[in-house]
């Protein structure tokens, strides 16, 4: 058997990365994934050290890396973020808390969901911001009123994912439960729930990346911490670096979260990754 040429077994990775639909190995992955951070990175530091970006428009990654342990060990920023992840886990877990039970009765129940899902559908297209005059009214600028706008802007996504997801549930195996005896209840409790259960997971994660975009939006009116205060306090300054740095921040939080949630779905449903 003549051996590959050493070229063409190094471009087989490439081939298979661009194949529809054909799996890459998790190595692959990883290497692709952060190829794509060092040409960004690389294509950052050409615009601006080359002089092709004003200064006071884009920071360069050395001023922003300069910037950012300032903020590290002289401005607090450490404080900010620990309050910036409090609100957004106290307002995720408090919309989980209402839309759970919530979308697993619509999905269930089909009398629930024609009661409710009307309403959903039409809250769910509101912007969490355009409720913050009213809350500033209603609970002044404090932590209530960031929590509440994180909870307007994930309760009623996550509610209507849910209800989707058990309402998909397979017919068969409903009626196979109903043929073995099982009642209304037992239905819910170990057919519904537990087959919808991945999917109620993988919702809950990817709703928790929004809300990560709602508390920025909450954070830059009427707050004095946080991380969306400090972006705001330091446009006023003028102090793209700060600014970038925070905006980084927030992504490489929700990057390790969302990788935590993942690894947490895989971890617990481990049997619904199985072909």
């Amino acid at each position: 058997m003549r051996p590959v040429p050493r070229h063409l077994s190094a471009a087989a990775p490439l081939r298979r990365a661009l194949t529809p639909l054909a799996p890459v190995s998790a190595r692959s992955r990883w290497l692709l994934g952060l190829a794509f951070f060092v040409i960004f990175v690389a294509l950052w530091t050409w615009f601006t050290l080359g002089g092709w970006v004003s200064p006071t428009f884009l920071a360069s990654p050395p001023t922003m890396l300069r910037q950012a342990w300032l903020l590290l060990t002289e401005y607090g920023f450490v404080k900010d973020i620990g309050m910036t992840v409090w609100r957004v886990l106290a307002g995720f877990v408090l919309a989980a808390a209402v839309a759970l039970p919530l979308g697993i009765a619509m999905g269930a129940y089909k009398g629930i969901e024609a009661f409710f899902e009307p309403f959903v559908s039409f809250c769910r297209y509101l912007p969490a911001s355009a409720f913050i005059p009213l809350l500033i009214l209603w609970a002044g600028i404090g932590e209530a009123q960031k929590i509440l706008v994180i909870f307007i802007g994930s309760v009623f996504q996550i509610t209507l994912m849910v209800a989707v997801t058990v309402g998909s549930a397979r017919r068969d195996l409903v009626e196979a439960a109903y043929t073995l005896g099982a009642g209304h209840r037992g239905i819910v409790t170990r057919v519904l729930i537990p087959g919808a259960a991945p999917g109620i997971a993988e919702t809950l994660r990817l709703v928790l990346g929004w809300a990560w975009t709602y508390v920025i939006v909450a954070e830059l009116i009427g707050s004095s911490s946080g991380i969306g205060h400090m972006i705001t306090d330091s446009q006023a300054l003028l102090n793209t670096g700060q600014i970038i740095f925070g905006i980084i921040t927030i992504g490489l939080i929700g990057l390790l979260s969302d990788l935590a949630f993942k690894a947490l779905n895989q971890r617990l449903f481990a049997w619904s990754l199985l072909p």
